[in-house]
């Protein structure tokens, strides 16, 4: 039943919020009121070479110890509040969010990993560590909001008319299997990497498995966490393609790789889902995700959960329903329903540069 929407700049323009917020509020017969949020890229202009880290906590003295674990752990160069209108929503956790550097000395990165690597492992630990306290934003020069309520609600709640960013993506959620809390909404993020789904992973089991033993940490009480998890892993730390990871993730059946007439491109998915057999995504899902070279989307091989996409003037939209499609644009006229799981990439035209980025 989940709601999905996202729109992306592939020249990099900014654009508040209020196109993506009318994509998803006109789904909002896909949600029940236990969960909706927004994911925008671009969106720090000033502080794009830091890791802006967002917590939610039950409480202040949570938000103090999550301070005291990130200060431990990283250079902080500024810590606020992030701001909410308490009218929106007024039953809501303790939000804050930092900007950070990772230490110069590489001796605290154990193994040698990268500063990726690092941060990704330190939000996991506070997570084990700090009762109460959730990061659920970790990337450079880009932000999650999301909570329980409604698409209006969270969108006023975090008054994201004053963001700006040139991609955006939108989920409202109707839980099922899983608890409605504010953690479990989505999108779900680790790093660069935010992902809206609609559906069930019913491998949820063996896909938790595969990544805690990859080192990973999965306590949001939902199956849509494994995802961005599983994207972090095949594409940053193994080094896989978004085509090869989309592979991986949701290979064609045996049969059809078998009809296959190129013998490179069938022993390369022969290869994908024998070694990512625990990471393979089983159930009815559509997932949309977002990176920071651009955004995917991403459905089971039935297609038991609806994906549409449009391409115009250097824009791509995507969403669960064509009619809000036309509520980013009404003059859309190239529209794809994508073939079921079959990966539609939209990418950025250019690398970013420091401080690049255009103003709608």
């Amino acid at each position: 039943m989940c709601g999905i929407a996202g729109l992306i700049s592939l020249n990099r323009i900014r654009e508040n919020g209020s196109r993506i917020k009318k994509a998803i509020v006109l789904q909002n017969e896909r949600g029940n009121g236990l969960g909706a949020g927004y994911g925008v890229y671009g969106i720090y202009p000033g502080y794009e070479n830091l890791y802006a880290i967002h917590i939610m906590a039950s409480s202040e003295e949570a938000i103090n110890q999550a301070a005291v674990f990130i200060r431990r752990w990283f250079k902080v160069q500024k810590q606020e509040p992030i701001p909410v209108w308490e009218k929106a929503i007024r039953d809501h956790p303790y939000f804050q969010r930092f900007f950070v550097e990772t230490p110069e000395s590489p001796a605290l990165c154990s193994g040698g990993q990268n500063e990726d690597g690092y941060v990704l492992e330190k939000m996991m630990l506070m997570n084990k560590e700090v009762s109460g306290a959730n990061a659920f934003s970790s990337g450079k020069d880009m932000g999650v909001f999301k909570g329980v309520g409604t698409p209006r609600d969270i969108y006023d709640f975090f008054m994201l008319d004053h963001y700006e960013g040139y991609s955006w993506l939108a989920h409202n959620r109707f839980p099922t299997n899983t608890p409605g809390w504010w953690g479990g909404a989505h999108p779900f993020n680790a790093l660069d990497w935010s992902i809206v789904h609609n559906g069930e992973i019913s491998s949820y089991g063996i896909n938790r498995r595969y990544l805690e033993a990859q080192g990973y940490f999965c306590h949001l009480q939902t199956d849509s966490e494994v995802i961005a998890y599983l994207f972090d892993l095949l594409v940053r730390r193994h080094g896989l393609g978004i085509l090869e990871a989309a592979a991986a993730l949701a290979p064609p059946y045996w049969a059809t790789v078998e009809r296959l007439e190129d013998s490179e491109r069938q022993e390369q998915l022969r290869l994908l889902r024998i070694i990512y057999e625990p990471a393979m995504l089983n159930g009815p899902f559509a997932v949309l995700a977002a990176f920071s070279g651009g955004m995917f989307s991403l459905t089971d091989n039935t297609k038991l959960r609806p994906m549409t996409m449009a391409s115009q003037d250097d824009y791509t939209y995507f969403a669960s329903e064509l009619s809000a499609l036309y509520e980013m644009r009404e003059d859309l006229q190239q529209i794809v329903t994508p073939r079921a799981g079959e990966p539609v990439v939209a990418l950025y035209h250019e690398p970013a540069a420091s401080g690049e980025g255009v103003t709608a």
